[in-house]
């Protein structure tokens, strides 16, 4: 039986990094923030998503002014974040029930495609979790501390993967992972479950499903998009 899909949309950021006085999120680029943008992919795929935004306390009015203005008034659930991505996540899953196929995504990886989300979403129907990967193409470093200072050492890039998300999951595995206190070792959600032993099944990512946290992170968008619109996509 197909499962009802959920995209959980963590926008908890700031514009530290960013050097803006708005949180990230809320950036316009193209007319739009970053966080419409990533919304709207999740709108735009071929079966229905309910969607959970997750925002602080002190930008949910900033976010609903913004919708009415603009018109973009679609309806999803918006909880309101935690003190770490953990406990933001933790309450999001209250408006998830058993049972579904679960996207957990950041609010600011708005280069997504909509092939890549229904991949996402059509492996997270056979795996519990699953998580979207990548090679990485640069040399690295591993740093080792010693007596006699920093000292770095070359390591094999081919034993590791760089992680994206969304990150997906069979709703009631994650919102088992979830119930438990949490640790300073989980560093995404995938840490979460495999914590309580599930195995992380992994697809292919793409390079374009960056992050985006500094001002060079707001040029690659632009160029993504603009070669997303000179194909017609």
């Amino acid at each position: 039986m197909t499962r009802k899909k959920y995209a959980v949309i963590v926008a908890g950021g700031s514009g530290t990094r960013m050097g803006s006085v708005i949180p990230k999120q809320f950036i316009e680029v193209d007319g739009k923030p970053i966080l419409r943008h990533t919304i709207e992919h999740f709108q735009s795929l071929s079966f229905k998503v309910e969607i959970v935004v997750v925002l602080p306390d002190e930008h949910k009015e900033y976010w609903k002014n913004y919708c009415r203005e603009s018109g973009f008034l679609s309806r999803y659930s918006i909880p309101s974040g935690g003190i770490t991505r953990f406990h933001s996540v933790k309450n999001a899953l209250q408006h998830v029930p058993d049972g579904a196929v679960v996207a957990v995504h950041d609010g600011v990886r708005p280069c997504v495609t909509t092939d890549f989300l229904e991949k996402m979403f059509l492996a997270g129907e056979k795996y519990p979790a699953v998580i979207p990967v990548v090679k990485p193409v640069e040399s690295v470093r591993e740093i080792l501390p010693s007596c006699a200072g920093l000292h770095t050492c070359s390591v094999d890039r081919d034993k590791f993967f760089l992680v994206q998300t969304p990150q997906v999951f069979h709703s009631e595995v994650l919102k088992r992972a979830y119930d438990q206190p949490f640790n300073s070792r989980f560093t995404d959600d995938a840490s979460v479950v495999e914590s309580i032993g599930i195995e992380i099944y992994t697809e292919e990512g793409i390079r374009r499903n960056i992050k985006v946290t500094t001002p060079d992170d707001i040029l690659l968008m632009k160029a993504f998009m603009q070669t997303a619109s000179d194909r017609g996509l």
